[in-house]
């Protein structure tokens, strides 16, 4: 197994941020090095144990699917090489877990766009018969592939909080309705156009989440991680019918293995109440879950 990183500590440039999985450093005043560690959270809370090599598969879906829909919106990548703009000895921290990038104007939307009914998604259809507004068919089921995706954006969420999921109206109170319309097509052209590749490769990408940013021209850009487990569910082709028969949650590419030993285990005869610090994970479920992010990555770049 690959060595991890749990947390990065790049200390020739200042740190800006550290979200749930990336280490973010100013590089001057116009870029910023974006490290991928290992760290791995389940229902918002940061697990005490990396899982090895998830940062560099991380990035290196990101950067496959950059690459693949660049014709359809710009993204942040400069090209640079990462190791460029780090000491000698930090080279090892950010070699192939790294994205050196454009410093943007990050819009405060997560741009989520659903394919298939589930998660939350699934939870609010049951309630209302629409998701974050959008009306949808009767009788749909978990699972079910949607008549066409639909956009059903989040607000962003301080660290260790919930995102909120959103009306359509609320994002153009937010960014305005130019801004909205043109995060909305994009979201869904470019999920589109991803799940149609990914089905080639026997893999539903079920949804989705875009961040998005401006630049100094007011372009609008794709930033942050793109297509990933992290921030998609995709699931294999070959256990779906199945699952959607049984009324089940497909099995997922993701941190399924984790969410259900966190679901099922006990601290002193009682489930984990899902706040901080999170229950030590056992070496099989670190193992099944790094396994589970490989084999996604070698399916998609197959």
């Amino acid at each position: 197994m690959p060595s991890a990183l749990h947390t990065s500590n790049i200390a020739s440039l200042p740190l800006l941020a550290r979200g749930k999985v990336r280490d973010n450093y100013a590089v001057g005043s116009d870029r910023i090095l974006m490290v991928a560690s290992d760290r791995l959270s389940a229902f918002d809370v940061i697990m005490g144990q990396p899982i090895p090599g998830k940062g560099e598969i991380l990035t290196k879906m990101a950067l496959f699917w950059f690459a693949r829909l660049g014709h359809v919106c710009p993204n942040h990548l400069t090209g640079d090489f990462p190791e460029s703009a780090v000491q000698p000895n930090e080279v090892a921290q950010v070699q192939g877990r790294s994205m050196l990038v454009k410093r943007l104007k990050p819009i405060p939307v997560e741009a989520v766009v659903r394919g298939y009914l589930a998660g939350s998604g699934w939870k609010e259809y049951q309630e209302s018969q629409a998701v974050c507004g959008v009306p949808l068919p009767a009788g749909l089921t978990n699972a079910a592939k949607l008549p066409q995706p639909i956009f059903t954006p989040a607000a962003k969420a301080e660290a260790g909080e919930h995102d909120e999921n959103i009306s359509y109206e609320q994002v153009v109170r937010i960014v305005g309705p130019d801004i909205a319309s043109r995060i909305r097509d994009i979201s869904i052209a470019i999920y589109q156009e991803a799940a149609d590749f990914a089905l080639t490769k026997g893999l539903i990408i079920a949804d989705t989440k875009f961040e998005f940013g401006l630049d100094d021209d007011g372009t609008l850009v794709l930033m942050d991680e793109v297509l990933t487990p992290d921030s998609s569910r995709y699931w294999p082709v070959e256990g779906y019918e199945a699952a959607f028969a049984a009324g089940a949650n497909p099995p997922s590419y993701d941190k399924q293995f984790v969410r259900d030993w966190l679901e099922a285990v006990r601290i002193d005869g009682k489930p984990w109440d899902k706040t901080p610090p999170a229950p030590p994970l056992p070496p099989d479920v670190i193992a099944k879950t790094a396994a589970k992010y490989r084999e996604a990555l070698d399916r998609l770049t197959a």
